[in-house]
């Protein structure tokens, strides 16, 4: 296994010149997660960090890889990359509504137990938005993965969210608090041109998908289905 001395030696630069372009990255990685709420970021950015100083075409992929190693080392985070995940849909009149964005994209998630992060590390003050993802993400995993807008809308007044809503006390405006999980890759939408007209879909992306996030959910609905049921000897 070749040493981090020999690793740095093929591509020209020293020790130091590695640590402070994985330092770069690292930092570019933490504040864009804090003040992008969470929305991917593209393989691209990371790349352009090296590449503007640097020439080597394959410098980018070992630095982004040493900041991996050293967000979770250090900072108990993982570096994941996403793999978009296409819509289920195969009519020929689907639209694409997506925001467009890389292919190659990373979020970084914690890896410490729940139970600490809920101690040290969850902000309450954007409690609330989780609630709201949790909430979207279970009315669409029970519609089966995806569901028209219309009837998301109708699950969501239900529970008092109302698409003309702009000055929600929690959310402010519902709308972008929706279209907000769509640029967090924890939604898609796309539109599928009918006999009828053109219908917007809203699908699980691949955030979404993540087995710990599904899992919780599983869990959650579980839970509210056995309480929601009254035993048969009950009077």
């Amino acid at each position: 296994m070749a040493t981090a001395a020999e690793d740095c030696s093929q591509f020209d630069i020293s020790e130091e010149e590695k640590d402070k372009l994985i330092a770069e990255v690292i930092r570019y990685v933490l504040f864009k997660t804090q003040h992008n709420a969470g929305c991917p970021i593209k393989r691209e950015e990371l790349t352009q960090l090296v590449t503007k100083n640097y020439q080597q075409w394959a410098l980018p992929a070992f630095v982004i890889n040493g900041a991996k190693a050293k967000l979770s080392s250090i900072f108990g985070y993982e570096m994941r990359e996403l793999q978009r995940a296409r819509p289920s849909s195969t009519n020929q009149g689907r639209t694409s509504q997506q925001s467009v964005a890389d292919p190659k994209a990373y979020v970084i998630i914690s890896q410490l137990p729940a139970s600490v992060y809920k101690k040290y590390i969850e902000d309450v003050n954007t409690s609330h938005l989780t609630g709201f993802t949790f909430v979207v993400i279970s009315i669409i995993h029970l519609a089966g993965g995806k569901i028209p807008e219309e009837s998301l809308w109708h699950h969501l007044r239900r529970l008092g969210l109302s698409e003309t809503d702009e000055n929600h006390p929690a959310l402010g405006n519902i709308k972008q608090a929706l279209e907000a999980l769509v640029l967090q890759r924890y939604l898609q939408k796309y539109k599928v041109n009918g006999p009828e007209g053109n219908t917007l879909f809203y699908e699980l992306a691949e955030r979404a998908l993540d087995e710990s996030i599904s899992e919780k959910i599983k869990e959650y609905i579980s839970q509210i289905v056995q309480k929601d049921v009254t035993p048969l000897d009950a009077d």
